[in-house]
C-alpha cells in the first residue's frame, strides 16, 4: 500500500461517520466499522466517482438495494414505509460516493478534480481488486467502501 493509499485509507472511517452524522442520521453512533462483512452484498448496487489530477483514484461505495432504499428515505427525509423510487436511490447513494470522494479529494494533490457520480447495479471492470476495502454497518446494513489509486499511470 503506497502512503497515499494508505492516508486515504485511514481517514476513511472517520469520514464516513462524519457524512452519515451530519447529512443522513443528525447524530452519531449508526455507521459502525467492521473488520468484514460476514456475507456477500445481496442485490448489490455500486456507486463510484473517480478523482483525476497528478494521481488516479476510485472511491467506490457499495450497499444492498434495501440499505440504499433506508439511506434514501433518510435523506430525502421520508417515513420509513415511504416508497422510494430507483432514481431517489441513484441520487442518494451517489451524493454519498460523491461526498467521501470529495472529502478525500481534498487530500490529494492541488490540480486533482471530481467526476460526476456513477450508480450502477453492476461493478465497473477493475484490473486489479481495491487497495483498500472498509465494512461498515448502517442500521445492521452492509456498506463497502472501496479505494483505488494510482500514482504511475496504472488503470484503475
Amino acid at each position: 500500500m503506497t502512503d497515499t493509499t494508505s492516508t486515504l485509507a485511514q481517514s476513511v472511517v472517520p469520514m464516513a461517520q462524519d457524512l452519515f452524522t451530519a447529512m443522513v442520521d443528525g447524530e452519531p453512533g449508526l455507521l459502525l466499522p467492521v473488520p468484514a462483512l460476514e456475507e456477500p452484498i445481496p442485490d448489490p448496487l455500486y456507486a463510484w466517482v473517480d478523482i483525476v489530477g497528478p494521481s488516479v483514484s476510485r472511491t467506490m461505495v457499495v450497499t444492498a438495494r434495501e440499505t440504499a432504499d433506508r439511506l434514501a428515505r433518510s435523506l430525502l427525509l421520508k417515513d420509513d414505509d415511504e416508497a422510494v423510487t430507483l432514481e431517489d436511490v441513484q441520487d442518494a447513494l451517489g451524493e454519498v460516493a460523491n461526498v467521501v470522494g470529495g472529502n478525500l479529494k481534498a487530500m490529494l494533490p492541488e490540480g486533482s478534480s471530481l467526476t460526476l457520480p456513477v450508480v450502477e447495479r453492476t461493478a465497473p471492470c477493475a484490473d486489479r481488486p481495491a487497495d483498500h476495502e472498509q465494512a461498515l454497518l448502517w442500521w445492521g446494513g452492509p456498506l463497502l467502501i472501496q479505494l483505488w489509486t494510482s500514482t504511475n499511470g496504472e488503470d484503475l
